[in-house]
């Protein structure tokens, strides 16, 4: 398996890695800091450069058999078994995504129900939760913008799957189970705000988010509202 390099430092943005194992226009790699599909977050892009000096642009990244498949543009030169290469991610993106992701631990904090669904952007992201009764969106934007104002850091932690077991009530979500595997779970902890189960990159510090704004507040049925939230930079 492929060792994640992202999952102790959301901040790293390249590395050196050996070619596991080629399928079609996938490449394993024995470790990366390539952050794969998963949790509603979309899988990294970015670059391999192989030993030979061909750049291979990767347009997604997911999680596959034999580790983690770095998918690479059609048509690029494919890299043999045992090659070295160097990984390099698409950091701005990132960025983004580990900012908006990190804002939707916030948005779970201001609205204590259940997680019926959601998804991560480039640039915005949604929650669908588990509530019967109206929202109002300015209400929303000005809580989750009075959060960021307080700087708060983000650390994570692991336990084992038995002692999530034995706290069901840090699971928020209705639909997904939390991210298993090894026998241990990765906690995400807002200090002071939010603490709960996340295998995806985050910020370590809420003031990096910056002003977001909820753009839409959406009835998806008659116990479900989503809500969707943007940078307010200008741009959405």
């Amino acid at each position: 398996m492929t060792e994640e390099l992202f999952r102790d430092d959301s901040y790293l943005q390249s590395c050196d890695a050996t070619v596991v194992a080629t399928e079609e226009n996938a490449i394993i790699l024995d470790r990366t800091v390539f952050y794969p599909m998963g949790g509603g977050q979309p899988g990294d892009t970015g670059s391999l450069r192989l030993a030979g000096g061909e750049r291979v642009d990767i347009v997604d990244t997911r999680k596959g058999e034999g580790g983690i498949h770095h998918i690479a543009a059609e048509g690029s030169t494919m890299p043999t078994a045992g090659e070295k290469i160097h990984a390099e991610i698409d950091w701005d993106r990132r960025y983004r995504l580990m900012r908006m992701h990190t804002c939707m631990h916030l948005l779970c904090s201001i609205i204590p129900l259940g997680v019926t669904g959601g998804s991560i952007r480039d640039g915005s992201a949604r929650l669908d939760f588990d509530a019967p009764d109206p929202l109002d969106k300015v209400e929303v934007t000005g809580k989750l913008n009075e959060l960021i104002e307080q700087k708060n850091d983000v650390e994570t932690r692991w336990i084992s799957d038995g002692e999530l077991d034995a706290q069901p009530d840090l699971v928020r979500t209705m639909s997904v189970e939390p991210p298993r595997g090894g026998g241990r779970v990765r906690l995400v902890n807002v200090k002071g705000v939010d603490l709960q189960p996340c295998g995806g990159t985050h910020v370590k510090n809420i003031g990096e988010i910056g002003r977001v704004r909820v753009s839409k507040i959406e009835k998806k049925g008659k116990h479900n509202r989503r809500i969707n939230v943007v940078f307010d930079d200008g741009s959405n």
